[in-house]
Protein backbone atom coordinates (compact mmCIF):
# COMPACT_ATOMS: atom_id res chain seq x y z
CA UNK A 1 0.00 0.00 0.00
CA UNK A 2 1.20 3.28 -1.14
CA UNK A 3 -0.05 6.65 0.38
CA UNK A 4 -0.06 10.00 -1.60
CA UNK A 5 3.29 11.21 0.57
CA UNK A 6 5.32 8.20 -0.46
CA UNK A 7 4.59 6.06 3.01
CA UNK A 8 4.85 2.21 2.36
CA UNK A 9 3.82 -0.36 4.14
CA UNK A 10 2.67 -3.88 3.71
CA UNK A 11 -0.87 -6.21 4.86
CA UNK A 12 -1.51 -10.00 4.80
CA UNK A 13 -4.86 -11.22 2.93
CA UNK A 14 -6.48 -10.02 -0.23
CA UNK A 15 -9.39 -9.16 1.85
CA UNK A 16 -7.88 -6.14 3.00
CA UNK A 17 -9.43 -2.45 1.60
CA UNK A 18 -6.58 0.03 1.35
CA UNK A 19 -8.07 2.94 1.16
CA UNK A 20 -9.74 2.41 4.87
CA UNK A 21 -6.44 1.69 6.18
CA UNK A 22 -5.60 4.67 8.83
CA UNK A 23 -3.47 7.56 6.91
CA UNK A 24 -1.14 9.77 9.00
CA UNK A 25 -2.68 13.57 9.19
CA UNK A 26 -2.12 14.75 5.69
CA UNK A 27 -1.80 11.83 3.83
CA UNK A 28 -4.19 9.69 1.74
CA UNK A 29 -4.28 6.61 0.42
CA UNK A 30 -2.51 6.35 -3.30
CA UNK A 31 -2.62 2.97 -5.08
CA UNK A 32 -2.02 -0.24 -4.09
CA UNK A 33 -1.33 -3.78 -5.48
CA UNK A 34 -1.95 -7.31 -4.65
CA UNK A 35 0.34 -10.48 -4.64
CA UNK A 36 2.74 -13.38 -2.74
CA UNK A 37 5.53 -11.96 -0.61
CA UNK A 38 7.90 -13.94 -2.98
CA UNK A 39 7.26 -11.86 -6.15
CA UNK A 40 8.84 -9.21 -7.78
CA UNK A 41 7.83 -5.77 -6.85
CA UNK A 42 8.56 -2.61 -8.07
CA UNK A 43 8.13 1.09 -7.99
CA UNK A 44 8.00 3.55 -10.80
CA UNK A 45 8.59 7.70 -10.13
CA UNK A 46 7.58 10.90 -12.13
CA UNK A 47 10.76 10.76 -13.78
CA UNK A 48 10.45 7.02 -14.96
CA UNK A 49 13.13 5.62 -13.08
CA UNK A 50 12.36 2.35 -11.47
CA UNK A 51 13.15 0.53 -8.04
CA UNK A 52 13.08 -2.63 -6.38
CA UNK A 53 11.77 -3.45 -2.81
CA UNK A 54 11.72 -7.14 -1.31
CA UNK A 55 8.16 -7.73 -0.35
CA UNK A 56 8.38 -9.71 3.17
CA UNK A 57 10.56 -6.54 4.55
CA UNK A 58 8.12 -4.01 4.23
CA UNK A 59 6.17 -2.62 7.62
CA UNK A 60 2.67 -4.00 8.67
CA UNK A 61 -0.29 -2.73 7.60
CA UNK A 62 -1.19 -2.20 10.95
CA UNK A 63 1.26 0.74 11.37
CA UNK A 64 1.19 3.42 9.53
CA UNK A 65 4.27 2.55 7.42
CA UNK A 66 8.15 4.36 6.79
CA UNK A 67 8.65 7.02 3.81
CA UNK A 68 10.00 4.75 0.62
CA UNK A 69 12.52 7.58 0.54
CA UNK A 70 14.18 5.99 3.91
CA UNK A 71 15.26 2.89 1.44
CA UNK A 72 15.64 4.80 -2.09
CA UNK A 73 17.14 7.54 -3.36
CA UNK A 74 15.16 8.99 -6.37
CA UNK A 75 16.16 12.11 -8.03
CA UNK A 76 15.32 15.79 -6.15
CA UNK A 77 12.04 16.79 -6.58
CA UNK A 78 10.84 13.04 -7.90
CA UNK A 79 7.53 11.81 -6.52
CA UNK A 80 6.77 8.26 -6.80
CA UNK A 81 3.62 7.57 -9.10
CA UNK A 82 2.82 3.78 -8.92
CA UNK A 83 3.58 0.42 -7.76
CA UNK A 84 3.63 -2.78 -9.08
CA UNK A 85 4.15 -6.36 -8.28
CA UNK A 86 4.04 -9.74 -9.74
CA UNK A 87 5.64 -12.82 -11.64
CA UNK A 88 8.98 -11.58 -13.30
CA UNK A 89 7.35 -12.29 -16.49
CA UNK A 90 4.27 -10.06 -16.12
CA UNK A 91 3.77 -7.59 -19.20
CA UNK A 92 3.13 -4.09 -17.98
CA UNK A 93 2.37 -0.78 -19.97
CA UNK A 94 4.64 2.01 -19.41
CA UNK A 95 3.97 5.15 -20.23
CA UNK A 96 4.35 9.10 -19.95
CA UNK A 97 2.21 11.63 -19.93
CA UNK A 98 3.58 13.09 -22.98
CA UNK A 99 2.00 10.07 -25.05
CA UNK A 100 4.35 7.99 -25.69
CA UNK A 101 5.21 4.24 -24.00
CA UNK A 102 5.67 0.69 -24.78
CA UNK A 103 5.30 -2.77 -22.91
CA UNK A 104 7.84 -4.06 -20.54
CA UNK A 105 8.15 -7.38 -18.23
CA UNK A 106 8.35 -6.77 -14.41
CA UNK A 107 11.61 -8.42 -14.38
CA UNK A 108 13.18 -5.34 -16.35
CA UNK A 109 12.59 -3.27 -14.09
CA UNK A 110 14.61 -4.60 -11.08
CA UNK A 111 17.61 -3.02 -10.29
CA UNK A 112 19.43 -3.44 -6.98
CA UNK A 113 20.53 -0.01 -6.72
CA UNK A 114 18.92 2.43 -4.03
CA UNK A 115 19.13 5.22 -6.64
CA UNK A 116 16.76 3.05 -9.31
CA UNK A 117 17.37 2.34 -13.07
CA UNK A 118 15.94 4.24 -15.98
CA UNK A 119 13.46 2.40 -17.41
CA UNK A 120 10.91 4.56 -19.44
CA UNK A 121 12.60 7.76 -20.91
CA UNK A 122 9.76 10.52 -19.92
CA UNK A 123 9.79 13.38 -23.22
CA UNK A 124 10.75 17.40 -22.05
CA UNK A 125 7.19 18.34 -19.91
CA UNK A 126 6.08 14.98 -19.17
CA UNK A 127 5.88 12.61 -16.18
CA UNK A 128 5.69 9.13 -16.01
CA UNK A 129 2.10 7.67 -15.34
CA UNK A 130 1.35 4.65 -13.29
CA UNK A 131 1.96 1.35 -14.60
CA UNK A 132 -0.35 -1.25 -15.66
CA UNK A 133 0.24 -4.70 -14.95
CA UNK A 134 -2.26 -6.24 -17.84
CA UNK A 135 -1.14 -10.09 -18.07
CA UNK A 136 0.38 -11.13 -15.01
CA UNK A 137 1.84 -14.77 -15.57
CA UNK A 138 3.24 -13.16 -19.19
CA UNK A 139 1.32 -16.24 -21.09
CA UNK A 140 -1.86 -15.01 -21.63
CA UNK A 141 -3.64 -14.51 -24.87
CA UNK A 142 -3.90 -10.42 -25.25
CA UNK A 143 -4.64 -10.86 -28.99
CA UNK A 144 -7.93 -9.04 -28.50
CA UNK A 145 -6.60 -6.35 -26.11
CA UNK A 146 -6.91 -3.19 -27.21
CA UNK A 147 -4.60 0.12 -25.52
CA UNK A 148 -6.93 3.12 -24.03
CA UNK A 149 -5.71 6.20 -24.15
CA UNK A 150 -7.39 9.62 -21.93
CA UNK A 151 -5.97 12.85 -22.59
CA UNK A 152 -6.61 16.06 -20.23
CA UNK A 153 -8.51 17.95 -23.08
CA UNK A 154 -11.08 14.86 -23.52
CA UNK A 155 -9.77 12.69 -26.17
CA UNK A 156 -9.81 8.75 -26.16
CA UNK A 157 -8.23 6.65 -28.27
CA UNK A 158 -8.22 2.58 -28.38
CA UNK A 159 -6.15 1.04 -30.60
CA UNK A 160 -4.92 -3.20 -30.47
CA UNK A 161 -2.42 -3.68 -27.98
CA UNK A 162 -0.13 -5.33 -30.66
CA UNK A 163 0.49 -2.09 -31.92
CA UNK A 164 3.16 -1.19 -29.35
CA UNK A 165 6.79 -2.58 -29.07
CA UNK A 166 7.70 -4.66 -26.26
CA UNK A 167 10.94 -3.40 -25.05
CA UNK A 168 13.23 -3.78 -21.72
CA UNK A 169 13.48 0.02 -21.39
CA UNK A 170 13.23 3.48 -23.10
CA UNK A 171 10.47 6.16 -24.55
CA UNK A 172 8.26 3.98 -26.54
CA UNK A 173 5.94 4.55 -29.48
CA UNK A 174 3.38 7.68 -29.62
CA UNK A 175 0.28 6.11 -27.86
CA UNK A 176 -2.13 8.97 -28.81
CA UNK A 177 -1.21 12.36 -30.45
CA UNK A 178 -0.79 15.85 -28.69
CA UNK A 179 0.94 18.65 -30.09
CA UNK A 180 4.51 19.06 -27.80
CA UNK A 181 3.89 22.57 -27.24
CA UNK A 182 0.75 21.79 -25.50
CA UNK A 183 2.37 19.12 -23.39
CA UNK A 184 5.60 20.74 -22.47
CA UNK A 185 3.05 23.96 -21.08
CA UNK A 186 0.71 21.16 -19.75
CA UNK A 187 -1.68 22.36 -21.60
CA UNK A 188 -2.78 19.13 -22.53
CA UNK A 189 -1.30 15.52 -21.79
CA UNK A 190 -1.85 12.30 -21.55
CA UNK A 191 -3.39 11.53 -17.93
CA UNK A 192 -4.24 7.59 -18.56
CA UNK A 193 -4.33 4.26 -19.85
CA UNK A 194 -5.43 1.09 -19.53
CA UNK A 195 -5.53 -1.86 -21.59
CA UNK A 196 -9.23 -3.65 -22.10
CA UNK A 197 -9.68 -7.16 -23.01
CA UNK A 198 -12.49 -9.16 -24.83
CA UNK A 199 -15.75 -7.63 -23.55
CA UNK A 200 -14.65 -5.50 -20.85
CA UNK A 201 -16.14 -2.25 -20.34
CA UNK A 202 -13.87 1.22 -19.83
CA UNK A 203 -15.31 3.41 -16.87
CA UNK A 204 -14.57 7.55 -17.68
CA UNK A 205 -14.87 9.25 -14.02
CA UNK A 206 -15.31 13.15 -14.34
CA UNK A 207 -15.93 14.87 -10.72
CA UNK A 208 -18.45 13.32 -9.17
CA UNK A 209 -20.22 11.39 -12.45
CA UNK A 210 -19.30 8.75 -14.44
CA UNK A 211 -19.34 7.39 -18.22
CA UNK A 212 -19.59 3.56 -18.81
CA UNK A 213 -18.50 2.80 -22.41
CA UNK A 214 -19.06 -0.92 -24.07
CA UNK A 215 -19.41 -2.35 -27.48
CA UNK A 216 -20.60 -0.14 -29.78
CA UNK A 217 -19.74 2.78 -27.49
CA UNK A 218 -15.82 2.22 -28.34
CA UNK A 219 -15.52 1.40 -31.40
CA UNK A 220 -16.50 5.26 -32.03
CA UNK A 221 -12.88 5.64 -30.44
CA UNK A 222 -10.79 3.30 -32.19
CA UNK A 223 -8.19 4.15 -34.71
CA UNK A 224 -4.21 3.95 -35.27
CA UNK A 225 -1.47 4.00 -32.79
CA UNK A 226 -0.46 7.35 -32.35
CA UNK A 227 -3.80 9.61 -33.92
CA UNK A 228 -5.52 11.86 -32.05
CA UNK A 229 -8.94 10.13 -30.95
CA UNK A 230 -12.42 11.34 -31.08
CA UNK A 231 -13.70 13.93 -28.05
CA UNK A 232 -16.11 12.39 -25.06
CA UNK A 233 -19.31 13.67 -24.67
CA UNK A 234 -19.65 16.85 -23.49
CA UNK A 235 -19.79 16.74 -19.42
CA UNK A 236 -17.13 14.14 -19.44
CA UNK A 237 -14.14 16.01 -21.38
CA UNK A 238 -12.72 16.62 -17.77
CA UNK A 239 -11.34 13.66 -17.18
CA UNK A 240 -10.13 12.82 -13.61
CA UNK A 241 -9.37 9.04 -14.38
CA UNK A 242 -10.61 5.89 -16.53
CA UNK A 243 -10.82 2.09 -15.59
CA UNK A 244 -11.81 -1.13 -16.73
CA UNK A 245 -14.58 -3.00 -15.82
CA UNK A 246 -13.80 -6.76 -16.34
CA UNK A 247 -16.72 -8.53 -18.36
Amino acid sequence: VLSAKGWVRAAKGHEVNAEELNYRGGDEYFASVRGRTNELLSFVDSTGRSYSVTPHTLPSARSQGEPLTGRLKPPEGATFVGVAMGAAKSRLLLASSAGYGFVGRLEDMVTKNKAGKAFLNVPKGGVALPPFVFDSSGEEDVSDAYVAAATSAGHLLLFPLGELPEMSRGKGNKIISIPPARVQSREEFMLAVQVLKGADALVIHSGKRHLTLKGDDLKHYRGERGRRGNKLPRGFQKVDRIAVERS
